[in-house]
């Protein structure tokens, strides 16, 4: 089981895809470390993120109870505060950041609403790369706007001997936004495809499957039905910071509230049996990191079958794009 736990919607930087900044928590409003007492142990994944987690005054308190209940803990996070980053990667270097960069400078902080935010986050990868931190790397959020920086990115990160996340924009009650859009789907799928080249090309078995997953954000951001089934509110759970128990951060249905019940009284709730219906039945095919890995990794045969083939061919056929919407 995987977690995805956002501590707050306070957030420093104003993003023009997300607009969780104009609707913070407050301070009490905010889940606690002892609320999060109650998830469970035994986690394989759990991600850390919000809004900006490094806002929470107690985030070493928080990651103080969650680190032992998973197997890989990672902080997302825009990079801002370097020096309370890297105080934290210091005490708990077994934990992951993901730093967010939506394109080189000039596009990063125009679409982040951050002034300098390229260069903190950039120093933020620096430091913890050099103070030996394992599992760090930064992701870009792709759209219109900056899908001409994606491979120079992904050049960087190779570079600098980081990893490298891709997403798309979205519309969910999370983001507060319903007005994403792609215009220019072709030239988008044309940089992705530049790509999902490079990541085959790879030798690394870890970069084939990131290739799969970016072939699958080709298929969203042409309207495509998604490439594996979604176990959202089965396989993975998201908490938001009052507490509500969601099946994903895409989908406005609780489960339950972990400030006032029990983990296990949610997730075997009768609640909870009617969202993973609605889960099954849900359209907006949506193809985030957080419903699709664990999708991959489930279904392991079919994303090798297609690198196997893609590999074999020594091209990836793109028939999957339709342009739909």
């Amino acid at each position: 089981m995987e977690a995805l736990i956002c501590v707050t919607y306070r957030c420093n930087a104003k993003c023009h895809m997300c607009n969780i900044w104009k609707y913070p928590t407050t301070r009490k409003q905010e889940i606690t470390p002892a609320d999060l007492k109650k998830i469970p142990s035994g986690l394989e994944f759990a991600n850390i993120t919000g809004g900006e987690p490094f806002l929470r005054e107690d985030i070493e308190e928080l990651i103080k109870v969650v680190l032992p209940k998973t197997k890989r803990l990672v902080i997302s996070t825009n990079g801002y505060f370097t020096e309370k980053i890297v105080a934290l990667a210091k005490k708990y270097p077994q934990i992951g950041v993901r730093v967010s960069i939506e394109g080189l400078p000039k596009a990063n902080d125009e679409l982040r609403g951050l002034k300098d935010g390229f260069d903190h986050g950039i120093r933020t990868l620096i430091d913890l790369h050099e103070l030996g931190l394992k599992d760090i790397g930064f992701g870009i959020t792709v759209s219109d706007r900056n899908a001409k920086d994606l491979l120079e990115l992904y050049h960087l990160a190779k570079w600098l001997g980081l990893e490298f996340a891709t997403a798309a924009i979205h519309n969910t009650y999370y983001f507060h936004k319903d007005d994403n859009q792609f215009k220019d789907r072709k030239m988008i799928t044309d940089e992705f495809k530049k790509l999902i080249d490079e990541l085959l090309a790879s030798k690394k078995p870890k970069d084939w499957f990131r290739a799969y997953f970016n072939y699958g954000l080709i298929n969203f951001i042409n309207g495509n039905k998604r490439l594996l089934p979604c176990e959202m509110g089965t396989d993975v759970f998201f908490i938001d910071p009052f507490g509500e128990v969601y099946p994903c951060n895409g989908m406005n249905w609780s489960m339950g509230n972990i400030k006032k019940q029990k983990f296990e009284e949610i997730w075997n709730g009768e609640k909870a049996k009617t969202v993973r219906e609605k889960v099954k039945n849900c359209s907006k095919n949506c193809w985030m990191v957080g419903s699709a890995s664990p999708a991959i990794k489930k279904d392991k045969k079919t994303a090798i079958k297609w690198i196997l083939k893609s590999k074999l061919k020594g091209k990836v056929e793109y028939g999957c794009v339709e342009n739909k919407r």
